[in-house]
């Protein structure tokens, strides 16, 4: 496969499922605490492990005081996550902008085209698959590097399954039953375990969540193998407006929002870099109109965030893919929208799993308080 795009798509867009004195001595208490590396300079603590292998909480990841608002969270996820030169570009944005994103990172991918028969898919014979494998061994041990690159700097990955097979291409997730779902986790894990041979460097139990292909599945079908992998949260349904994440047996559900689209007369669209473009032009590449694309998506971007922040600060999922449609005008509006918005006041772009142990941290009353509200919606 190419390192620089990824062929991880739905060919049809799917609604399935942030005194004098005193103030002396603390500017030197907080220099002292800036060169020990405790804080950074703008005042949030650094969660990147110290030398002793001690990792310090963000000031924001504690309870909420009472009749505080809660953050508004960013959550920027990548579909595929396999693409090195959307790596390099994501890891030195999200490090200036203090992001952390998760990538859903499609097993297959760790697996060398040459060794693409140690995968069968449901109803599939071997070495069969809707998207690319892992391309030659050099492409896989780049692979390797940038993830581990990217978990190292704080950064998540969890599951976007392997073969990729959607709705039209059948059997397709959307019909998939338990055990299949479990074959295909089995799998996953396998080919990671593998690739920890190979230089990997992350553990089973710290991926922890997933997506499924073309936001498809039937979740009571889905539920049991995740929760026999530990898994812990899932970003596979899609919400008129956006809402808080709620608990289903045992997951925890971050809807990907269906939103009003500014630049398409108000257009309700799933809020996913494909959907948007089959939306917008029914997904044919058509250069003459890259960067109004952009605007489009940009735009959407910035009014879903404002209306979340401005009414129940729901977390606001910013779905997307590790490829360049349309002359990277997808990919292009996501970075654009990272840089712009991750620095605000009241504002963490986080992982899925920092935004799950956040919410285990506040009074469960508090959070039923803002899971009850109404969904956000873009005017």
């Amino acid at each position: 496969m190419s390192t620089a795009t990824e062929r991880d798509w739905d060919p049809r867009p799917r609604r399935r499922w942030e005194s004098i004195t005193l103030g002396v001595a603390l500017l030197v208490t907080f220099l002292i605490l800036v060169s020990l590396g405790t804080v950074d300079p703008a005042g949030e603590p650094d969660d990147r492990p110290d030398a002793r292998g001690t990792v310090s909480k963000p000031s924001w990841m504690r309870p909420l005081a009472e009749g505080e608002k809660p953050p508004q969270f960013v959550l920027f996820s990548f579909d595929g996550a396999g693409s090195h030169a959307h790596w390099e570009r994501i890891l030195p944005l999200a490090e200036k902008s203090g992001a952390k994103v998760t990538g859903f990172l499609s097993g297959i991918y760790l697996l060398p085209d040459t060794r693409r028969g140690e995968y069968t898919g449901p109803g599939r014979a071997p070495g069969r698959a809707a998207i690319s494998f892992g391309g030659s061994d050099d492409q896989v041990s780049v692979r390797i590097e940038d993830l581990n690159a990217a978990t190292a700097a704080g950064h998540e990955l969890g599951t976007h399954y392997n073969g990729h097979f959607c709705a039209g291409n059948e059997p397709s997730a959307g019909t998939w039953t338990a055990e299949q779902w479990r074959s295909e986790l089995d799998q996953f894990f396998g080919f990671v375990r593998d690739a920890a041979g190979r230089g990997l460097r992350i553990a089973e139990n710290e991926i922890r969540g997933g997506r499924a292909p073309c936001l498809e599945g039937s979740f009571p079908a889905l539920a049991p193998a995740m929760a026999a992998h530990g898994l812990t949260y899932d970003s596979s349904r899609t919400s008129e407006g956006i809402v808080w994440p709620s608990l289903e047996k045992g997951i925890w559900i971050f809807p990907v929002p269906e939103v009003r689209v500014p630049g398409l007369d108000g257009q309700s669209v799933v809020m996913q870099d494909y959907n948007l473009w089959y939306a917008m032009n029914g997904a044919r590449e058509e250069p003459s109109r890259d960067a109004e694309f952009t605007e489009i998506t940009l735009d959407t971007y910035r009014a879903a965030y404002q209306a979340a922040r401005n009414t129940n600060r729901a977390p606001l999922t910013v779905g997307t893919h590790f490829n360049d449609w349309s002359g990277g005008a997808f990919s292009m509006a996501t970075e654009r929208f990272m840089g712009e918005v991750c620095g605000r006041d009241e504002t963490v772009c986080a992982t899925y799993s920092q935004v799950v142990e956040w919410m285990s941290l506040q009074d469960p009353a508090v959070l039923s308080r803002f899971q009850s509200m109404p969904a956000a919606q873009v005017s």
